[in-house]
């Protein structure tokens, strides 16, 4: 999991959605003073505040953070995190690298579950997801093509994927994937993000966490037993539940 890159791809949209978020609720209290265009020109390119940002983001009226899309790149996540985060289908859009037009022979690489990296079990998984791709091969050399070969891959496989979705669906995503009830990579990944996004927006994104961060738990008997504290920076939450590649120390291969 150390390997795992993310990269806001256009953050100058994060600026454009917070001037588009707090336009359009400023536009539903003024739009009688609003003549013509000039009128709205300059409710549009009217002076916020951070206060004024993080007040309009604290809102229940979502539709206000949705005038606005930002694309995410995540290079080396599982495929297994790919069929996570895919279950994200309302205003989310996501590309992938293909298992039927991309060939994987002697390119395959593994992401190494949090829990294995540094067990001697490690080894055992990387040993069992190189055989599987072993045989993919043998398939595509066999001339039944990738697609087919492609059932062959595992889980583990690294993959490369684009994320695109307004600021209210990232939240939407943050708060439900990085809650300890997820897979670590999942988390991992979503945490990363979330730094990111925070970075460029911490009104924005400030409200983002979990139940646990953001309220009470929500989950009753399902809880995890693990709040996070509110307290915590990402950076810190990172480093306390990721030592081992908090700095990117480990060489999972």
């Amino acid at each position: 999991m150390n390997r795992i890159e993310v990269n806001v791809l256009n953050p100058e949209v994060v600026t454009e959605s917070e001037k588009m978020m707090v336009c359009a609720a400023r536009l539903t209290q003024r739009g009688h003073k609003i003549k013509d265009m000039a009128d709205f020109m300059a409710l549009y390119n009217k002076e916020y505040t951070p206060e004024t940002v993080s007040a309009m983001a604290s809102l229940p009226h979502p539709t206000i953070q949705k005038f606005g899309v930002i694309n995410v790149a995540i290079v080396g996540a599982s495929r297994r995190f790919l069929a996570q985060i895919t279950r994200h289908q309302n205003e989310v859009k996501f590309m992938s690298a293909s298992l039927q037009y991309s060939d994987y022979s002697g390119e395959a690489d593994f992401v190494v579950p949090y829990e294995l990296l540094d067990s001697q079990m490690r080894f055992g998984y990387l040993s069992q997801c190189q055989e599987a791709m072993r045989k993919y091969k043998m398939l595509v050399d066999y001339d039944v093509g990738n697609d087919a070969a492609g059932y062959l891959a595992p889980q583990g496989l690294r993959n490369i994927l684009i994320i695109s979705a307004t600021p209210y669906q990232w939240k939407h995503m943050i708060s439900q994937r990085v809650c300890r009830r997820n897979t670590d990579e999942t988390r991992y990944v979503l945490l990363k993000i979330w730094e990111l996004l925070y970075k460029l927006s911490p009104q924005m994104f400030g409200n983002a966490g979990p139940f646990c961060v953001t309220g009470k738990c929500k989950e009753g008997k399902m809880t995890c037993g693990k709040a996070i504290d509110p307290k915590f920076t990402l950076t810190e939450i990172l480093q306390a539940d990721f030592p081992a590649i908090a700095g990117g120390e480990l060489d999972e291969n």
